[in-house]
């Protein structure tokens, strides 16, 4: 077991709840599963992709591995490592112990008098899975009969990929019904201030990932977390990234002071969605896109 008992502790109390006998998975009820489930509004990706805020199941199967220790994530980075060097559970049983722990998390709406009651039975079959609540999801050594196992039960599956890992990228057997790649740097030199790769050639293996995302059947989507005065800079850089991998969709969405991601940063680094609309307006021009929808309360602008 990579986590200690008193990580594993500290992670719970924040909502995560693991599954499997090797607590390298978890689920985590988002924020507008909950709003949804009281009609208060539903996730930027319910309007964007017209998945199910309230019957999404957000899950990683490597919490404590990632390649990166990116400034912005609101996840504690301290207790990755960036290689899976021992023993894991295996999909069938991580899937299940995840739907079992949302629907227990889930489980005091059902007194809530203003839950919307279709909504919460419907809750606790979950349709969408989100491979993207911490970690690098792509060093799970059983990533391929992960998605196949979902797919399966009949899930959509949004999978984030940090782009490290571009041989594992290629080699997907089963393709997720929407692949996030992140691109939160517009060159090297801001890669390496913004996202700390832990690994060697980071930038590199980016790009190699970037490169394959053409050949993918899916829905591909680039996702830029922008970072006020750090990653905000560069349109034309990012343009032509943004040409090279010709994704279906770029997500421009503004760094949350939230989490972790505070002992690192400062509220002045989270952008206003006039910033973020900004920002996209001006690398949209310059790679013939246009945008084709937004989200303010999650100050996200849509590219397409």
């Amino acid at each position: 077991m990579t986590l200690t008992e008193i990580q594993i502790k500290a992670l719970e109390k924040k909502g995560y709840r693991f599954a499997g006998d090797l607590k390298h998975a978890a689920a985590k009820v988002c924020h507008w599963t909950k709003k949804s489930l009281l009609d208060e509004g539903v996730c930027y990706k319910e309007k964007f992709y017209g998945i199910e805020s309230h019957r999404c199941l957000q899950m990683s199967p490597s919490i404590p591995f990632c390649h990166q220790k990116c400034s912005f994530c609101w996840r504690d980075i301290s207790i990755t490592k960036t290689e899976w060097d021992e023993d894991f559970d295996e999909p069938k049983v991580i899937i299940d112990d995840c739907i079992d722990a949302q629907r227990n998390l889930l489980c005091g709406f059902f007194g809530n008098s203003l839950a919307n009651k279709k909504k919460l039975k419907e809750s606790q079959e979950p349709k969408n899975a989100a491979i993207s609540l911490a970690g690098e999801p792509m060093l799970y050594p059983r990533i391929n009969d992960l998605i196949s196992e979902f797919i399966r039960r009949d899930f959509t599956t949004f999978l984030v990929t940090n782009g490290m890992t571009p041989s594992k990228l290629e080699n997907l057997e089963k393709e997720p019904t929407q692949l996030y790649i992140s691109l939160d740097a517009p060159n090297k030199e801001v890669y390496n201030e913004v996202c700390q790769p832990q690994i060697s050639g980071g930038w590199e293996r980016l790009n190699k990932s970037l490169n394959l995302l053409s050949s993918f059947d899916c829905r591909k989507v680039l996702r830029t977390t922008c970072v006020k005065d750090y990653n905000m800079k560069n349109p034309k850089e990012y343009a032509n990234i943004i040409k090279r991998s010709n994704p279906d969709f770029i997500e421009i969405k503004a760094y949350m002071y939230v989490g972790s991601s505070r002992d690192r940063l400062v509220l002045e680094n989270m952008p206003s969605l006039n910033d973020v609309q900004i920002f996209a307006e001006s690398i949209a021009k310059l790679c013939d896109r246009e945008i084709v929808n937004s989200a303010s309360e999650s100050r996200v602008v849509l590219l397409a």
